[in-house]
């Protein structure tokens, strides 16, 4: 193919006169400077044309923009009322083209592919950051603006930036490239644009051509943009494809760069960069992997496809369900606000469709969450690009897929460990640098292991999109539910769980505890080392295990048969509602206690309250005593009303003729003080606390509860701890964990039990 020629205009050739005499410069040393020939030079200087390339670099180094200084030859005139007619002759003509390569998608394990667009449309808009995130110049404590216990799940993917739909970022910008993380939707963001463009929805005066830049650059022949496009619309002539062009009446969208092997990765950029710029007057959008490619188009607005936030998600989820159960939309929504780990998986659009794929099956999310993480890994790390028949460039040779899963393992604990959920990339590249230095065949130098360091970061961020670059040089994992899931499976890979029991307090913990558990091929030694370590946490307390003896001795009385542990859990849950939680932390008592959930776990709530009295009796007493606290913290009378629904629904627990007249003189005094705001005022300011007073003497005389147990800061905090730390524990056991039936029964037998009894289980058992 002949090299393109171009010149100067006129008033170019005297912007580089001026800056070759001012710069005091002559045809020998620029010709040093550039390599290009000093006759090449004089014709640059003369105005004659020279091959396009020496032109913009000469330009270059005199400090000139080239498209300034280049002549451009004036416009054909054209009539533009037979431009339209041939540009809406070819959208009718390409029309089904475009319905058949852009109106559907299909990804994942899709049975088939499913619409894009219209009243079946599966499409949800996307928002765009008009800056790149990785670019902002941030500190660590900004990004983490809370204390490590404290941190929100959501702070590693909370954008600040201003969001604008993608829409008008395009109308805004006439050259669009669009970065984003593998499975962002930027290549499905290019097909709505050409659909909605087809459809006359969105420059309706465009011809849309949708290009996958990797079927450019291997299409045999490697012909030039133009020539492939003119394939592409199938024109009668090239002359017909160059007034188009010329007009600026074609919608250009190249998806993809980041996927273009290196060899062809030059003459790709070479032929957009030449293209775009002849033809300026059309509209450009092209997409990327962030940190995919070292290269910038100095023409081309760089701006980043943003994660989904909440109202996507659900507008997602509710298109995808719609056609085959719409109930199952809310369902899914619902199940995702429960389980805040998956829920953050769901601002990434490729795992998002894999929840709606794996939802869609049961209408539930898999017990053994640990199973759904690796199916999200597997497609990030490998299935994504390899359904796509997609093959990047292995950065470090030695690193298999599964290397690359250990080091990812070994970082997130390290940085879990350290409280670390951002770091730098000198401190990140250190991590991997320790890591491959002991593959084999590793060049030891340490230049070179920090070369390499750096590209087997880059291309985790770029291929995988496992590392993102929250600010300049400052990494994170994509989403702390990897991080937590990593750092699992390192625990599970080294049996390192004598270290894992020594967080067992810490709540940040909570997930990677579930995690190693439901990995583990048998979690006996696990769950007994997480009861002992629980244990120890009341052992030394004598006030404590007087406590924990008179729950014991609570459940010892009353006829539970096979549920005793079910019903310490729902004594436990009644005293620490009434004796540990804060004002204003309780809903109304008539609408159940939230700590409750405890037992929950064993115990159908509501049949209790309806069958057991012993257990309803003493609810609705503990029910209407924390009703009228609540009144007394928060002075809002309406709890003074839930308290009188409490000792209502008194009167169907069959409570012994004793119990019933005190509860008839606490009720008289209750009705009375809600007769009007005055009486209420009244009761508050004098009476409430004699009348609480009274509540607990009869709970203690009649039902053996409301103790006053006086414990101080230090052993509510203590009991906040076991409490938290035995819902995990029994959480751990009710997953999808493999635990034996005798450890499983162990656990159970002695949960909830005071240091004595269980010593004294323990020597019956040997």
């Amino acid at each position: 193919m002949a090299k393109r020629s171009c010149h100067a205009s006129q008033e170019g050739l005297k912007q580089i006169r001026r800056k070759y005499n001012n710069a005091g410069w002559t045809q020998e040393n620029l010709a040093d400077d550039t390599g290009v020939s000093r006759s090449t030079i004089g014709k640059f200087l003369a105005g004659k044309p020279i091959d396009r390339s020496n032109f913009i670099e000469l330009c270059t180094t005199l400090d000139l923009t080239w498209e300034d200084i280049i002549d451009r030859p004036a416009e054909p005139e054209v009539d533009s009322t037979d431009i339209d007619k041939i540009v809406q002759a070819i959208r009718e003509q390409i029309k089904p083209i475009v319905h058949h390569n852009c109106g559907t998608m299909r990804v994942l394990d899709m049975e088939q592919p499913i619409e894009l667009t219209g009243e079946r449309g599966i499409y949800t808009n996307v928002n765009i950051l008009e800056r790149i995130t990785g670019r902002n110049r941030f500190e660590i404590a900004d990004l983490q603006n809370c204390g490590v216990e404290e941190f929100d799940r959501a702070g590693l993917s909370q954008v600040t930036e201003k969001r604008v739909p993608g829409l008008k970022a395009v109308e805004q910008h006439r050259k669009l490239m669009v970065l984003g993380k593998p499975g962002a939707g930027k290549s499905t963001f290019l097909k709505y644009l050409a659909m909605q463009c087809i459809e006359g929805n969105f420059q309706a005066n465009r011809i849309p051509v949708f290009i996958t830049l990797k079927d450019f650059a291997e299409i045999e022949g490697t012909p030039d943009l133009f020539i492939y496009i003119s394939q592409l619309v199938e024109l009668p002539t090239s002359d017909a494809l160059r007034e188009i062009l010329q007009q600026g009446q074609m919608l250009v969208l190249l998806d993809g760069l980041d996927e273009v092997r290196e060899e062809d990765t030059k003459r790709v950029l070479r032929q957009i960069l030449e293209f775009s710029d002849q033809f300026h007057l059309n509209q450009f959008v092209m997409t990327c992997r962030i940190a995919a490619k070292e290269y910038t188009f100095e023409r081309f607005t760089e701006v980043e496809v943003a994660d989904f936030d909440p109202e996507q998600i659900a507008i997602f989820s509710q298109n995808w369900f719609r056609l085959s159960d719409p109930t199952k939309a809310e369902c899914f929504i619902q199940k995702l606000e429960e389980n805040e780990p998956i829920q953050e998986l769901a601002s990434s659009p490729l795992l998002l469709t894999l929840l709606c794929l794996v939802f869609g099956e049961s209408a539930d999310f898999p017990a053994n969450r640990s199973e759904l993480y690796k199916e999200g890994l597997d497609i990030l790390l490998k299935k994504w690009d390899g359904k796509r028949n997609i093959e990047r460039e292995q950065l470090y040779k030695n690193l298999s897929l599964k290397r690359k899963e250990d080091l990812l393992s070994q970082i997130a604990l390290t940085t879990f460990e350290q409280k670390d959920y951002f770091f730098k990339q000198k401190t990140l590249e250190a991590y991997i640098s320790d890591f491959i230095r002991n593959l084999p065949n590793v060049d030891s130098d340490p230049e070179i292991l920090r070369m390499d360091s750096e590209a087997v970061l880059k291309s985790i961020e770029a291929q995988h999109g496992l590392f993102v670059e929250r600010a300049k040089s400052i990494y994170s994992f994509s989403h702390l539910t990897f991080q937590e899931y990593f750092a699992a499976r390192e625990i599970v890979a080294n049996s390192a769980y004598e270290n894992l029991v020594k967080h067992l307090t810490e709540k940040r913990w909570r997930e990677v505890f579930l995690l190693t558990t439901s990995m583990m091929r048998n979690a006996d030694d696990l769950l007994k080392l997480m009861k002992q370590n629980i244990d120890v946490i009341l052992a030394a307390d004598k006030k404590l295990q007087q406590f924990l003896k008179w729950l014991s001795g609570k459940v010892n009385l009353i006829d539970c048969r096979k549920q005793q542990l079910a019903t310490r859990a729902f004594y436990f849950n009644l005293f620490y509602s009434l004796e540990l939680d804060l004002p204003n932390t309780f809903p109304p008592a008539h609408f159940n206690f939230p700590q409750l959930e405890f037992s929950n776990n064993f115990l159908n709530f509501e049949e209790v309250l309806s069958k057991d009295k012993d257990l309803s009796t003493d609810y609705w007493l503990v029910a209407a005593c924390e009703s009228v606290m609540l009144c007394g913290w928060t002075h809002e009378f309406q709890y003074l009303d839930e308290a009188t629904w409490c000792f209502n629904d008194l009167a169907s627990c069959n409570i012994t003729p004793d119990l019933q007249q005190e509860i008839i003189r606490l009720s008289v005094v209750l009705y009375n003080s809600i007769c009007d705001t005055d009486s209420c005022w009244n009761f508050i300011s004098t009476e409430i606390e004699t009348w609480l007073e009274t509540l607990r003497g009869v709970m203690i005389e009649h039902r053996n509860i409301g103790h006053d147990w006086k414990f101080s800061d230090q052993q509510k905090q203590l009991l906040q701890q076991y409490y938290e730390c035995n819902k995990l524990l029994i959480d751990c056991l009710n997953s999808d964990c493999y635990v034996s039936r005798d450890v499983r029964q162990e656990i159970e037998d002695t949960l909830l039990l005071p240091m004595s009894e269980i010593d004294r289980d323990r020597t019956q058992q040997t």
